[in-house]
């Protein structure tokens, strides 16, 4: 028998067939060659099931039914792919072992061991655990395979990850919009780091910007001249700041103190991919998905760089002869010239900037491969551009520079000066010509001291020296009003930076990589779960900036009230995810990290059920739920299959806002709610759904607008809409199920222009775009 081996996507599959099996017959959903059948999943297969998997009267969303906590979680295929689930079963039952070719990673080992489970495969297992898709690399994992065993540990913490995010997910989110009356998406990552946005406006709006002067002298002494800035007491009187200035303008002064001292600035850390989507952002303004997606794009399509969803800024030593060939093969091409220049002998084992083995977990930085790039799109281009420039840095000696401190007394003013002299670019030479030197030869760069105030520091590739003995002459001299200014709203780089030291302000690079493991989320899951605010209508941005809207603000203040502080907390969830780590290596119990989330699940319930309700307004108008007769269903609970491993710590609920925008779409201005029920316990608050969504490969389900019946999926691009009325007749919630579980209507009569009657059946003619037409029925 042949073996099967199981690749996470099609182009994955596809490429190793091209290496083990390259004569293999292409049967459109598997490869056969001689020894093995090569098939794939299509991300995950299966996920999690909803809670009315477990009971019907969850369907309904009820703060009295909760907590929600399975003896055993369930799992089910999703629709949309169930087919390729049962290909993978029928190829199974002719296989005598298999290959788990998933991404070597938590995500990919978690989407092979549900379909292990799922279609109860017995045959022995090997792990294929590659960081990259290089041919030589394909070779080389098929021929060191891993026994499956060995990553238990890793599936125990996926699962644990998983399951703790659907219970803090589906209970925190149906817990708080059943008693605040309006959809909160809730969860485990995504609402520290809410958190994170929420404290960073507070500490804007709570900033109050203090007025102060800054007095800036320049000095000549033999044809040398600087600059200095006045030292001591911050000067908040404009007339003091005035008269300083004059006092020392056209003075001489004496140089107190003078320094020179050689410093050397070695290349910048190798890519990880949270470092990558931090300086895409910076440099060209993309979104953490968006470069996460590139460089997807760039590992799987076109296979010119390494595995991206590594936590690694470092290579071992198996890696440095690969490295090595790299360089050889950026010496023919767009690279040619820097890599002509750069130095072998400096990337080897012994060089812990690049070789650190001890700071290498599953995957190494992220790498050029020895593929030469085909074709690329612009933005594949800049995010390789980085990678490859980054790489190339490391072949290059240290920049060196020559740092002056100067002192210089006038009038017994103390006025301080700092000059960066550029002695040799080294490795900045392989930066492009904007990114060299921000600063700039002959510019100046400012830094903020803890008074706030600025310290000059002057950028120059000529020669600087000044003799401390000789006087120096005050040739001008200024003050300029200054303001302290507010901490800077998020970026989405800046966020993600915030997001892997759990909040802490850490700018030491040994302690930020030391707080890796304890970070919010991982570097595959945090880019989803910026996205998932933004979904949700938590945070919305305005250029780079995030901005938290009203909806985000409340959902925060709202958890912190009810007293359950810690699922806002950065630090706690920082922690859970070391836990998570240290499962994954076999150094803690995935048994007793899920009974402290299912208690911390059940102190969250009582909580929030005696939490006096949000006034009506707290949301805005758009953000209340639909109210009254519904049931509910997946609109709010969400697709938990595709959420697993998206969404990172939450219920994939469906915003309010987006149900009223669904309701606009099918015509309607406003959401359809009735009066608002009381907040009993037993209250739910919840539009009902209607019908499944009849659109082909679509999960959503149909909602009551005011004109019209639409897809609550309309935001990922559903157009399914029936209007309220056809042909001068009204279609009611009744008629809309029929149309879509059996396509038509009963016989209608219908009044002609003449005023006679005709009898006909309205039918749904297409089931995308929701469109009717008439049927007319023979009398």
């Amino acid at each position: 028998m042949k073996t099967l081996v199981i690749a996470e996507k099609p182009d994955m599959g596809r490429t190793i067939a091209a290496v083990i099996e390259p004569k293999a017959k292409n049967n459109r959903t598997y490869l056969e060659g001689e020894h093995y059948i090569i098939t794939w999943a299509i991300g995950h297969l299966l996920g999690l099931a909803e809670p009315d998997a477990y009971d019907t009267k969850y369907k309904r969303w009820n703060i009295a039914d909760l907590p929600i906590i399975p003896d055993q979680f369930k799992i089910v295929p999703n629709p949309r792919t169930k087919d390729q689930l049962k290909m993978i079963g029928e190829l199974a039952k002719r296989a005598s072992a298999i290959v788990n070719a998933c991404d070597a990673g938590r995500e990919g080992q978690y989407i092979f061991a549900l379909i292990q489970q799922q279609l109860k495969l017995r045959q022995p297992v090997k792990r294929l655990w590659i960081s990259d898709l290089t041919a030589e690399s394909i070779r080389r994992g098929f021929d060191g395979l891993k026994d499956a065993s060995e990553f238990e540990n890793l599936t125990h913490a996926a699962r644990a990850r998983s399951e703790a995010d659907w219970l803090i997910g589906m209970n925190a989110s149906r817990a708080f919009t059943t008693r605040h009356n309006a959809l909160l998406s809730v969860g485990r990552v995504q609402t520290p780091v809410l958190a994170l946005i929420y404290d960073r406006e507070i500490e804007i709006e709570a900033f109050q910007s203090q007025t102060f002067y800054e007095v800036a002298a320049w000095f000549r002494q033999e044809g040398v001249e600087y600059r200095g800035l006045r030292q001591g007491d911050k000067l908040t009187d404009a007339e003091a700041a005035e008269a300083i200035a004059a006092s020392v303008k056209g003075k001489t002064g004496q140089i107190t103190k003078y320094e020179a001292k050689q410093t050397k600035e070695y290349p910048y850390r190798l890519y990880d991919l949270t470092l990558l989507q931090r300086e895409a952002n910076a440099k060209f303004g993309y979104g953490a998905k968006k470069t996460l997606d590139i460089a997807q794009a760039l590992y799987e399509k076109h296979k010119v760089i390494s595995y991206p969803r590594t936590n690694s800024n470092y290579v071992t030593e198996q890696n440095i002869e690969g490295m090595h060939k790299t360089l050889n093969l950026l010496k023919n091409g767009t690279y040619s010239e820097l890599a002509q220049g750069a130095k072998p002998e400096l990337v080897h084992k012994n060089n812990k900037g690049v070789c650190n083995p001890s700071r290498v977990e599953d995957h190494h930085a992220i790498l050029p491969t020895l593929k030469r790039p085909g074709t690329l799109s612009k933005d594949e281009q800049n995010i390789y551009d980085l990678i490859v420039r980054r790489f190339l840095s490391h072949f290059y000696p240290p920049a060196e520079y020559k740092q002056h401190t100067v002192l210089t007394e006038v009038e017994k003013h103390q006025f301080k000066t700092s000059v960066k002299e550029l002695l040799s670019l080294g490795w900045k030479v392989v930066l492009g010509s904007g990114d060299q030197e921000q600063g700039g030869a002959g510019k100046k760069k400012t830094k903020k001291n803890g008074n706030e105030e600025e310290e000059a520091e002057e950028w120059t590739d000529k020669a600087f020296a000044v003799q401390p003995e000789l006087p120096v002459q005050c040739t001008k001299s200024e003050f300029k009003e200054k303001a302290t200014q507010p901490p800077k709203s998020y970026t989405e780089g800046t966020l993600l930076k915030a997001m892997e030291s759990a909040g802490k302000q850490i700018e030491n690079e040994e302690l930020r990589d030391a707080m890796k493991d304890s970070g919010l989320g991982t570097p595959a899951t945090r880019a989803a779960t910026i996205e998932r605010l933004k979904n949700v209508g938590y945070i919305t941005l305005q250029g780079k900036k995030m901005q938290l809207t009203l909806k985000g603000r409340t959902a925060i203040e709202l958890i912190r009230r009810a007293g359950v502080d810690l699922l806002t907390s950065p630090e706690m969830t920082g922690q859970w995810e070391r836990r998570l780590y240290q499962i994954s290596k076999g150094e803690a119990g995935q048994d007793k990290f899920m009974e402290n989330v299912k208690k911390f699940t059940l102190s969250i319930i009582e909580k929030v059920r005696v939490q006096a309700p949000a006034p009506a307004d707290a949301f805005g108008e758009d953000s209340r739920a639909g109210r009254g007769k519904g049931k509910g269903g997946r609109t709010q609970a969400g697709n938990t299959r595709t959420s697993a491993k998206t969404a990172s710590g939450s219920s994939t609920l469906k915003t309010s806002r987006q149900t009223s925008a669904a309701s606009s779409r099918a015509g309607s201005g406003k959401s359809t709610t009735t009066k608002a029920p009381s907040s009993s316990a037993s209250s739910s608050g919840v539009r009902e759904l209607l019908a499944p969504c009849p659109s082909p490969g679509c999960s959503g389900q149909i909602i009551e607008g005011k004109k019209g019946y639409g897809c609550s999926r309309f935001k990922e691009g559903c157009s399914f809409v029936v209007w309220k009325e056809y042909a001068g007749k009204k279609i009611t919630s009744t008629m809309l199920k029929s149309l879509i579980e059996k396509g038509s209507t009963q016989v209608l009569s219908f009044k002609r222009k003449d005023g006679s009657t005709v009898k006909a059946r309205i039918i749904l003619q297409d089931v995308v775009t929701g469109k009717l037409s008439g049927e007319k029925q023979d009398a």
